[in-house]
């Protein structure tokens, strides 16, 4: 896949999404480089690599630049060698909604406790049905791109911060 990645993200605020997902998967990923504005990631998911491009955001943080390709896992586990240090582990849960589909990452390791889901859309303003456990948004906030979860994991925010971060959204 290449080309414009739309999508918004937000924080989940109960575990229903488990029990909606069509299928999950574990995902390992590390940075080649993560500058501000530009992004080089390694996957490792389902035994099979991929090397992922992404430019700056947009001002939101609602639209970028990606560029994705498959590549041979034996390739995969030769560049996450000479990755920025630390790794981001997670779980991934596909659940529909509506025509779309969240994905929604729990994620472990130093980024423990934190949940989010994100939806990709094919313009800024379409419409799309929000699950019930879907909460705050969080697009464009830097702390939850994956890049900077690396820098920054949530388990290393202060309690004041992530309580902020997780309020609810008025339903």
């Amino acid at each position: 896949m290449s080309g414009l990645e739309i999508e918004r993200k937000f924080l989940v605020k109960n575990n229903d999404y488990k029990r909606l997902a069509t299928s999950s998967t574990r995902i390992s990923q590390g940075y080649i480089c993560s500058h501000r504005g530009r992004t080089v990631r390694v996957r490792i998911r389902d035994g099979r690599g991929y090397l992922t491009i992404k430019g700056p955001s947009d001002i939101g943080g609602l639209a970028r630049y990606e560029f994705e390709k498959e590549i041979s896992l034996d390739e995969a586990q030769h560049l996450m060698d000479i990755c920025e240090p630390g790794k981001i582990d997670k779980t991934r849960y596909l659940v529909p909604s509506g025509k779309h589909t969240f994905e929604v990452d729990e994620f472990y390791g130093e980024n423990e406790g934190l949940v989010m889901a994100e939806v990709e859309l094919s313009s800024e303003d379409e419409t799309f049905i929000k699950p019930d456990f879907i909460g705050q948004e969080v697009t464009g906030d830097r702390r939850y791109y994956n890049s900077c979860l690396l820098k920054n994991p949530f388990t290393s925010w202060n309690a004041t911060t992530k309580s902020a971060s997780q309020e609810q959204q008025p339903e």
